[in-house]
Parts: structure tokens; C-alpha cells; sequence
């Protein structure tokens, strides 16, 4: 009986050290291909994650949209269907973080360096502790790049965009951009694009090449037009009550992955585009457009008008980034 009762007592506590030792999953949602600059910089943090928590953590990573489309994704993540995105940072406006809009402006980045005194400085840790009073907190920047225009026409001229209907993120900046051109902007996921493109739904879009490429958008835009007007990251985030739930070694461990995953996203995203350029332009599908300095600026002039018009972005905020960018008009 003795026996009975220690042997008994040992499936129990075997079962209970199994048990206790089940990984926390984390869930990392998002829209993207794999080979995309997010896409990389995902896989790369699930890696790291896993190695550094010792099997601790385990993280599913879940690409183009497999889980939530670009609406769905915050919310889910609000209600902890999912613990881990990385958004674009348009998605910060609709979900009442208006600053985060400040990304969305025109010409507001001449280049990466530019860029990383904001996302990289005081500026853009700011930004990312206003996201704790929606539930989240934001973890990093990632990189994707600047933004091209594409259509089934030739943009070459601020009188190009009239009447075309082009696609957007759910962005008021962004729809003020396009109607600062005389575009007609239209709000879509990003899961649907290619579809819309190709049924003429939409002329056109805006995109850095990863993500027009491995979209195979080359298929259905007969003109890519090289602008970097704009720019595309992404800011990591969590579900606050998930994280700040973690004991506080996975904690370290994962700030240790997401700081090593941030470089790595930041180093490769230009490389990744220049390369999608160089396929895109193997294809032979799409012509490529280069503009003239005099059609760059005539571009600029008549998007940056947004910069003053618009009346959702504190005008101190935009301010402060002109300064620590050096913008010029």
C-alpha cells in the first residue's frame, strides 16, 4: 500500500514538473511575406527569444494576414487573442494615438539617418510610452523603408495623380497626401491590394519595393515610380497586462532578443529594397521611373502643403522633428 501510495505521489509530481514546464507561447501576428524586412526581422526575434529564454518562450510567428487583417490585428491584441505585432505606424491614428501620424507626413525624412533620430532618440521613446494608456506597450521601431508610387500610368507630375484612385492606410495624413495631389485615396488591407489592383478597383498604390515585390505587385502595376516620399516602419508591440504578467527573467530575455532583432531589422531594410528594385526590374513587367530633380521637386512641393494643413499632429511634435532632422522645404 506504501508502494502504491509513492509511486502514486511520483506520476504526480512528474505530471505536475511537465506541467510547470510548458513554454509561454507567444503569438506574433502580422500582414506581411516572410521575405520582407518584418518578415525576417520576426523570424529572427522567435530565434533569439527561444535561445535566450531556454526554452521558456515559445513564439509563433503568423504571416500575411493568417490570423488578422490590418483592422482585426489591434484589437486582438487589445483582448490578448494575440500578444505580440508590429504595425505600421499608420495604425496608431484610428486607434486614437495621433501623434504617431507624425510618420506619415511627406517628405517629413529625407533619409535613414534622418529617420533614426526620431525612432532611435527621446522623440520616438516618447511616442511609444503614449501607447500604455490603449493596453500596449511599445517595445521597438523596425525598419521597412521609403515609399514608391505605382499605377497603370505614368506619375511623373503632380497633374499625373488627378482622378486616380489610389490605395492607402487607414491614415488621415495619408488621405490628405493623396488629395493634396488631387488623387482619389482609398482605405484597403493590405491582404486585398493585389486583388483590388489587378480588378481595377484601384489604379495605384504606395509602397517600398519589399513589399510591392514579394506582393508580386509587378504582375498588376504597369509603373513603379521612384519617389521615397514617404516612409513605412513598424513599432513592436505587446499586450501590456501579458507582459508586465512575465517573470522578470523572460522579461530580460526578451528585451535582449527585441534590442538584438531591432538592429538586425534596421541594418537589412535597405538592402532589402535596393534588391527588390533589381528583381523588380528583372521582371520586365513593371517600367521603372526615375524622376527628374525638377519632377522630385515639384512633387515635394505639392505634398508637403500637408505639413501645415493638417490639424490632427501637434504642431509643437512636428516642429520638434524638423529640428532634430533638419528639415528643409
Amino acid at each position: 500500500m506504501q508502494l502504491f501510495k509513492l509511486a502514486f505521489l511520483l506520476v504526480i509530481g512528474l505530471c505536475s514538473a511537465a506541467y510547470a514546464a510548458e513554454p509561454i507561447v507567444i503569438k506574433f501576428s502580422h500582414v506581411v511575406a516572410t521575405d520582407t524586412p518584418k518578415g525576417k526581422a520576426a523570424e529572427h526575434f522567435k530565434k533569439l527569444a527561444e535561445d535566450y529564454s531556454q526554452g521558456q518562450v515559445k513564439v509563433e510567428v503568423y504571416p500575411n494576414s493568417q490570423l488578422y487583417k490590418d483592422k482585426e490585428e489591434m484589437e486582438a491584441l487589445q483582448i490578448g487573442a494575440v500578444q505580440m505585432l508590429a504595425p505600421s505606424l499608420a495604425k496608431f491614428g484610428p486607434l486614437g494615438v495621433r501623434e504617431f501620424e507624425v510618420f506619415d507626413l511627406p517628405y517629413i525624412f529625407e533619409n535613414y539617418e534622418a529617420l533614426h533620430k526620431v525612432t532611435q532618440g527621446q522623440i520616438g521613446q516618447d511616442l511609444l510610452k503614449k501607447l500604455g494608456a490603449k493596453g500596449i506597450l511599445g517595445l521597438a521601431f523596425w525598419d521597412n523603408g521609403f515609399k514608391q508610387m505605382s499605377a497603370n500610368k505614368p506619375l511623373r507630375k503632380p497633374e499625373d495623380y488627378k482622378g486616380v484612385k489610389m490605395r492607402i492606410q487607414s491614415s488621415k495624413i495619408l488621405d490628405q497626401q493623396m488629395r493634396a495631389l488631387n488623387a482619389n485615396p482609398q482605405v484597403m488591407a493590405f491582404s486585398e491590394v493585389y486583388q483590388a489592383l489587378q480588378t481595377g478597383v484601384v489604379d495605384g498604390t504606395e509602397n517600398p519595393v519589399s513589399n510591392f515585390f514579394t506582393q508580386k505587385m509587378q504582375e498588376v502595376q504597369k509603373f513603379l515610380i521612384l519617389t521615397n516620399h514617404g516612409y513605412l516602419g513598424y513599432a513592436v508591440i505587446v499586450n501590456k497586462k501579458f507582459w508586465d504578467g512575465l517573470p522578470a527573467e523572460v522579461r530580460t530575455a526578451l528585451n535582449k532578443a527585441m534590442a538584438e532583432s531591432t538592429e538586425f531589422a534596421n541594418s537589412i531594410a535597405k538592402q532589402e529594397n535596393d534588391d527588390a528594385l533589381a528583381q523588380v526590374k528583372a521582371s520586365g513587367k513593371t517600367e521603372i521611373i526615375e524622376l527628374t530633380p525638377g519632377e522630385k521637386a515639384a512633387l515635394k512641393k505639392a505634398m508637403i502643403v500637408v505639413h501645415d494643413k493638417q490639424d490632427r499632429i501637434p504642431k509643437e511634435l512636428i516642429e520638434s522633428v524638423q529640428t532634430v532632422t533638419d528639415f528643409k522645404k
